[in-house]
């Protein structure tokens, strides 16, 4: 693409719809952001929720419902537990990672389902609990954002760009190696940059900086490949219509799942001195 789509080309509206609903969602994910406590944490479990609702209708087509709402209800109650938000993580992180690994594997419908429950369960347990982390909790979140947002917008405007060899055509046949190459290039630096300046100036070209962004970039394209397999297996397009332009919140989260996962089992691993 040689530059901005005209009003009238095919795709055009679509991209604009596109654009405007991520606007409208970055502006109220910063705000909750910045504003943290129980407000961004109600903010995720009802996330939390919607992506297990999303989940039952792609694999099950039943229960959706009460998914979502059994999705919320243990969110909200782990958040009350006795116990160190960085256990809370890295178990859920595991358990989200053992489903997601075992899904591809799985035919029988309950076991399917029960690993939606523990992929949806990471937005709402992982997410606060970067958060919360004294000092460094809101450069933690921003610092997500910036690598997996900027991983997204320049795969797919690269990806356009330059074309050239797919990337895993059976999974998701739009996808490019040069859009694969451009977003982990974009994310890696963007992560580096908003680091710098959210955690107060540390050096932007620090090499862990650099390596932890990098490695999430990578991860987030492969939640989002990951996302279009599950898609593709169950014969769907986009988990739900909830986004205008975007589908659903599992089609837009799926790289930021990924993201969370890692960022969960570091948390439990290093929680004494993250």
């Amino acid at each position: 693409m040689n530059g901005p789509l005209p009003a009238s080309a095919p795709g055009s509206s679509e991209l604009r719809r596109r654009v405007v609903s991520a606007l409208v969602l970055a502006a109220v994910v910063l705000a909750l952001t910045l504003w943290g406590g129980w407000p961004f944490r109600l903010a995720w479990v009802l996330v939390a929720g919607l992506v297990a609702y999303e989940w039952f209708s792609i694999v099950s087509r039943a229960n959706a419902v009460a998914a979502g709402a059994g999705v919320v209800l243990a969110g909200l109650v782990l958040a009350v537990l006795p116990v160190s938000a960085g256990a809370v993580a890295g178990v859920t992180a595991a358990a989200a990672l053992l489903g997601a690994l075992a899904a591809p594997f799985v035919r029988a419908r309950l076991p399917l389902e029960l690993c939606g429950v523990a992929y949806a369960l990471a937005f709402a347990m992982i997410t606060p609990a970067l958060r919360d982390r004294p000092a460094v909790g809101l450069a933690l979140i921003l610092w997500s954002f910036a690598v997996v947002w900027l991983t997204d917008i320049a795969a797919y405007f690269s990806g356009r760009r330059f074309g050239g060899p797919k990337l895993m055509p059976r999974v998701s046949p739009k996808k490019t190696w040069s859009g694969a190459i451009g977003g982990t290039l974009a994310g890696t630096l963007a992560g580096a940059l908003v680091w710098s300046w959210a955690a107060g100036g540390a050096p932007a070209a620090s090499g862990r900086v650099l390596a932890a962004s990098l490695v999430a970039s990578v991860a987030s394209q492969a939640g989002d490949l990951y996302e279009s397999a599950l898609k593709r297996r169950f014969g769907t397009k986009d988990s739900s219509g909830l986004i205008p332009g975007h589908g659903g919140f599992l089609d837009r989260l799926d790289g930021y799942w990924a993201v969370l996962v890692l960022a969960g089992l570091v948390l439990f691993a290093f929680q004494a001195d993250f």
